[in-house]
């Protein structure tokens, strides 16, 4: 019997059926999100999505007594196929809940659902500092839902369960655009019937970009022609920089390459003669403290970005490049058309690296660990 995530998720990969799910039930959230959860979604791998619902499902059952395992699972194979008709008084489009998918993926139903109907009332459901990113576009409003990446699973469920009520209205449209808010549209936020479902595992080839196919299937549902973009408030007081970089990795660490790596970057953009904006993350974080590192270290007009993002990413859209690793900086650049240098690292696999490339207009070079960076940099540059 698979008792461990790494046992479960092995033998989920090989066709297998978990017939207990009380270890991983016991799991904290995060080994069980990270182990089995994130891995069987991350693979876009369409013959893995039956394990996901038949896992999960057992999962939501268990978490929450009046939900029944047979009913989410019949439930989602009838939302795949769903294509909604009617005539929306709202749209409500679910948060992606990350940034970097939220600008390469939900702002491409944004501007479609915005396209397609002129005079509906178009909602952004989800946290608040993601919505800062499309903020200054006064067709949208902010339906905000708290969700916690590191909370617990009956947590992370609540906070689905308390959005459903608000999307009960019939002339509601809900867009799905395979949000953990709706646990990868598991969770029942709306009828069926109200609800586009844009299942971003089970399409597309091997080399097929999250951009690519998210432009597709709103081109192929609606005839429209939309793709990723922002538009936060952009003061004048964000600084302006020839280079902005961004070493975040959000929730995992294997992204990073080295402290060393970090250094010789940024020294040796300054000592190109470049003006350089380092965005040091959250303060108190492990990322702020290497920043704040980095500013001692090195010599030249490195100037650190210690505010939200959405101003940083206004940067980012002013800057000359971008460099980094793979986060939500590089999906700004690609949206903003600005050249990216992406340094790609702990990735699952060569299907994973496909998707959440930075796909978008201008230079857009991906390094991976040992690759020559600068080559990249002076093609992007030059």
């Amino acid at each position: 019997m698979a008792n461990t995530s790494a046992e479960v998720l092995a033998l989920l990969r090989a066709g297998g059926r978990v017939e207990s799910i009380d270890a991983l039930a016991a799991l904290p959230a995060a080994e069980l999100f990270s182990g089995v959860i994130e891995p069987l979604s991350d693979a876009f791998d369409p013959a893995l999505i039956p394990a996901y619902v038949d896992v999960f499902s057992r999962l939501m059952e268990r978490a929450v007594p009046s939900f029944s395992a047979a009913f989410l699972t019949e439930r989602y194979e009838a939302l795949r196929a769903s294509r909604p008709s009617f005539e929306p008084s709202r749209v409500v489009v679910l948060s992606r809940v990350t940034l970097g998918a939220d600008v390469a993926i939900t702002s491409t139903f944004l501007a479609g659902a915005m396209q397609r109907w002129p005079k509906a009332e178009i909602v952004f459901a989800g946290p608040p500092k993601n919505f800062e990113l499309f903020s200054g576009n006064e067709r949208l409003s902010l339906l905000e839902v708290r969700y916690g990446r590191g909370a617990a699973l009956a947590d992370r469920l609540r906070a689905g369960m308390e959005l459903a009520p608000l999307l009960a209205d019939k002339g509601t449209l809900v867009i799905d655009p395979d949000s953990r808010l709706s646990q990868l549209g598991l969770l029942p936020l709306a009828d069926v019937d109200r609800t586009l479902f844009f299942e971003s595992r089970g399409v597309g080839g091997p080399s097929d970009s999250l951009v690519s196919l998210a432009g597709s299937f709103v081109g192929s549902i609606w005839g429209i022609e939309a793709h990723p973009w922002i538009q936060p408030p952009a003061p004048d007081w964000v600084p302006r920089a020839d280079v902005a970089v961004s070493f975040g990795v959000g929730e995992n660490p294997a992204k990073r390459v080295s402290d060393a790596f970090e250094q010789d970057l940024i020294q040796g953009l300054l000592d190109r003669g470049l003006s350089v904006l380092l965005d040091s993350g959250a303060p108190g974080t492990a990322e702020a403290d290497r920043a704040a590192a980095l500013e001692a270290k090195c010599r030249g007009a490195l100037i650190l970005w210690s505010g939200s993002f959405a101003p940083f990413a206004a940067a980012i859209g002013r800057s000359r490049l971008y460099v980094g690793y793979d986060s939500a900086g590089q999906h700004v650049a690609a949206a903003c058309g600005v050249p990216r240098v992406t340094v790609f690292n702990g990735f699952s696999g060569d299907r994973f690296l496909a998707r959440w490339r930075p796909d978008g207009p201008g230079f857009s070079r991906i390094v991976l660990p040992g690759e020559d960076v600068w080559s990249a940099i002076k093609s992007a540059i030059l």
